[in-house]
């Protein structure tokens, strides 16, 4: 990119990731946000939505139809799952010189078939499916450099997928003894009403929901098994709990023989030593999930278990940021060819 800033539309603005986005962009220095689509809120102002942005110049929300693509370098696209395909699939077509970090799981699976049996229904831009790059920008940041459609991880299998991969990459562990019990805050249901989501149907407890069968394991799989070379099908189940932000994944792995934790958490201290946005704490530390808020960062901790051959890892990051939106921006600024940190150095809220 020349010195003039990049434009960007936010498609999807009205919802938690598209504010979220907006923050982050509006101090952002190489950018310019040219666009905002909502749907229902068309024709407000962001402040109407988010009072939050009033001090701010932003674009009136307007939909997608509006979008003047001509002006656009690149686009996040935050919309609902299933909406998506056909979105970007008409945004090429009329604009192939753009960018496009989508943030729904779209584009997430790279096999037709494993869309298909996830999402019921079979993929409607096939070819793009194929070219989309998988976003999680530690593991796959030469292809994100190069990519035209980045398929930006879920919150949950973000969090999961960082301890994890480089273990079963190292042979440190066992990829069919893999259990992941996540929590996550209320924010990672988005922001539509829903009964289920009422201050008094959340606060005061936790539960478990999409147990055996939660759409997150397919990337899960898709990714140990990549790592492993061979089907991997980890456990999974999440929880909502009530806070706001964070995902809190407390992972049980078995390790080879005579690796235990101190090789575990050698490996990803290792690993992740010169990454920005993932911090591996002391072996034996364990990590909070208000450690990140509001920052992009992933916090892993490795312990002993009781068992010499069996490791607890436990995995925290905010699902708004590096589980979303924060890790879009990250790989935006790949794509832009910016220094992959710019606008992403807040350090954690607290308390």
């Amino acid at each position: 990119m020349t010195d003039a800033k990049a434009r960007i539309a936010i498609l999807g603005a009205s919802g938690y990731t598209g504010s979220e986005l907006v923050r982050l962009l509006v101090r952002h220095p190489r950018v310019e946000i040219v666009a905002l689509t909502a749907d229902r809120k068309a024709g407000q102002s962001m402040a109407d939505v988010f009072p939050q942005f009033a001090p701010l110049s932003l674009p009136k929300l307007v939909t997608i139809e509006e979008v003047d693509w001509s002006n656009v370098d690149l686009a996040f696209c935050a919309l609902p799952h299933g909406t998506t395909q056909q979105v970007i699939k008409r945004t090429f077509e009329l604009a192939p010189h753009i960018k496009i970090v989508d943030l729904s799981a779209d584009f997430r699976l790279r096999d037709p078939g494993a869309y298909e049996q996830w999402y019921g229904h079979p993929h409607q831009a096939l070819e793009l499916q194929q070219e989309a790059v998988y976003g999680i920008t530690e593991l796959y940041r030469s292809d994100i450099r190069k990519a035209r459609l980045i398929a930006n991880p879920g919150c949950y299998t973000t969090t999961a997928i960082l301890p994890v991969v480089p273990l079963i990459e190292a042979g440190a562990v066992e990829p069919e003894n893999i259990v992941i019990d996540a929590k996550s805050g209320v924010t990672g249901a988005g922001r539509s009403a829903k009964e289920s989501l009422l201050f008094t149907e959340v606060s005061d407890g936790m539960h478990a929901y999409g147990v055996g069968h939660h759409r997150h394991m397919a990337e899960l799989d898709q990714e140990y098994s990549k790592a492993a070379g061979r089907s991997v099908v980890p456990s999974f189940t999440p929880h909502l709990v009530p806070m706001n932000r964070g995902i809190y994944a407390t992972i049980y792995l078995k390790t080879g023989a005579g690796v235990g934790a101190a090789g575990v958490h050698r490996v990803l201290a290792d690993f992740y030593r010169a990454e920005p946005f993932v911090h591996v704490l002391p072996l034996g530390q364990v990590p909070q999930s208000r450690f990140v808020k509001g920052s992009n960062m992933a916090f892993i901790g490795v312990i002993q278990d009781r068992a010499p051959d069996r490791v607890i890892v436990i995995s925290a990051t905010d699902n708004l940021v590096k589980g979303a939106s924060g890790q879009a921006v990250q790989n935006m600024n790949l794509v832009l060819g910016y220094p992959e940190t710019t606008g992403l150095d807040q350090i954690a809220l607290f308390p």
